[in-house]
Protein backbone atom coordinates (compact mmCIF):
# COMPACT_ATOMS: atom_id res chain seq x y z
CA UNK A 1 0.00 0.00 0.00
CA UNK A 2 1.41 3.71 -0.96
CA UNK A 3 1.78 6.37 1.94
CA UNK A 4 -1.23 8.29 0.38
CA UNK A 5 -3.82 5.46 0.43
CA UNK A 6 -2.15 4.64 4.20
CA UNK A 7 -3.05 8.59 5.17
CA UNK A 8 -6.13 8.17 3.44
CA UNK A 9 -6.98 5.11 5.42
CA UNK A 10 -5.64 6.50 8.96
CA UNK A 11 -7.40 9.94 8.38
CA UNK A 12 -10.93 7.44 8.03
CA UNK A 13 -10.34 5.69 10.86
CA UNK A 14 -9.36 8.38 13.13
CA UNK A 15 -11.79 10.70 12.61
CA UNK A 16 -13.77 12.02 15.60
CA UNK A 17 -15.47 14.64 17.00
CA UNK A 18 -12.28 14.80 19.35
CA UNK A 19 -9.92 14.70 16.39
CA UNK A 20 -9.03 16.52 13.76
CA UNK A 21 -6.07 16.00 11.40
CA UNK A 22 -5.56 17.83 7.91
CA UNK A 23 -3.32 16.90 5.00
CA UNK A 24 0.24 18.88 5.41
CA UNK A 25 1.82 18.39 2.08
CA UNK A 26 4.78 19.97 2.19
CA UNK A 27 7.17 20.47 -0.93
CA UNK A 28 8.70 22.46 -3.31
CA UNK A 29 7.67 23.26 -7.24
CA UNK A 30 10.88 25.56 -8.73
CA UNK A 31 11.64 28.44 -6.01
CA UNK A 32 7.61 28.19 -4.86
CA UNK A 33 7.95 25.85 -1.08
CA UNK A 34 4.39 25.14 0.36
CA UNK A 35 3.49 23.25 3.55
CA UNK A 36 4.05 24.00 6.87
CA UNK A 37 7.55 23.87 7.57
CA UNK A 38 10.57 21.99 6.30
CA UNK A 39 10.29 17.83 7.82
CA UNK A 40 6.85 18.68 9.30
CA UNK A 41 4.40 15.69 9.32
CA UNK A 42 1.87 14.41 6.73
CA UNK A 43 -0.94 14.82 8.86
CA UNK A 44 -1.09 17.90 11.08
CA UNK A 45 -4.13 18.65 13.35
CA UNK A 46 -5.71 18.39 17.28
CA UNK A 47 -7.10 15.98 19.69
CA UNK A 48 -9.30 17.58 22.06
CA UNK A 49 -8.42 16.77 25.94
CA UNK A 50 -10.67 17.48 29.09
CA UNK A 51 -8.10 19.17 31.45
CA UNK A 52 -7.46 18.86 35.27
CA UNK A 53 -10.04 18.55 37.77
CA UNK A 54 -10.35 22.23 38.99
CA UNK A 55 -11.14 23.21 34.85
CA UNK A 56 -13.88 20.06 34.86
CA UNK A 57 -15.87 20.93 31.60
CA UNK A 58 -13.49 22.77 29.78
CA UNK A 59 -11.19 21.34 26.90
CA UNK A 60 -8.26 21.94 25.00
CA UNK A 61 -6.82 20.88 21.71
CA UNK A 62 -3.53 19.39 21.94
CA UNK A 63 -1.39 19.57 18.73
CA UNK A 64 -0.86 16.81 16.59
CA UNK A 65 1.38 15.68 14.11
CA UNK A 66 1.60 12.39 12.39
CA UNK A 67 4.07 11.25 9.71
CA UNK A 68 3.11 7.78 7.73
CA UNK A 69 5.48 5.91 6.89
CA UNK A 70 4.90 2.43 5.20
CA UNK A 71 6.58 -0.39 7.13
CA UNK A 72 9.33 -0.23 5.70
CA UNK A 73 9.81 3.85 5.00
CA UNK A 74 12.73 5.62 6.49
CA UNK A 75 11.69 8.59 8.90
CA UNK A 76 14.40 11.61 7.51
CA UNK A 77 16.51 13.28 10.43
CA UNK A 78 14.08 16.73 9.76
CA UNK A 79 10.60 14.72 10.00
CA UNK A 80 12.21 13.28 13.53
CA UNK A 81 13.36 16.89 14.78
CA UNK A 82 10.01 17.74 13.84
CA UNK A 83 7.93 14.85 15.83
CA UNK A 84 10.54 15.63 18.82
CA UNK A 85 9.85 19.25 18.91
CA UNK A 86 6.52 18.53 19.19
CA UNK A 87 6.36 15.96 21.82
CA UNK A 88 8.76 18.42 23.93
CA UNK A 89 6.21 21.66 23.70
CA UNK A 90 3.80 19.01 24.70
CA UNK A 91 1.79 17.60 21.87
CA UNK A 92 1.51 14.60 20.13
CA UNK A 93 4.18 13.72 17.68
CA UNK A 94 4.67 10.39 16.22
CA UNK A 95 5.37 8.31 13.16
CA UNK A 96 2.76 5.92 12.34
CA UNK A 97 3.00 2.82 10.22
CA UNK A 98 -0.91 1.36 9.75
CA UNK A 99 -4.32 2.55 11.01
CA UNK A 100 -3.85 0.69 14.24
CA UNK A 101 -0.86 2.54 15.35
CA UNK A 102 -2.84 5.96 14.67
CA UNK A 103 -5.68 4.76 16.44
CA UNK A 104 -3.99 3.38 19.68
CA UNK A 105 -2.16 6.59 19.80
CA UNK A 106 -4.97 8.87 19.93
CA UNK A 107 -7.79 6.76 21.43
Amino acid sequence: MSETALQNKIRLAISSPNVRMFRNNVGQIGRVSFGLAVGSSDLIGFRTTTITPDMVGQQVAVFTALEVKTPVGKVSPQQQNFIDMVNRAGGIGAVVRSVDDATNLLF
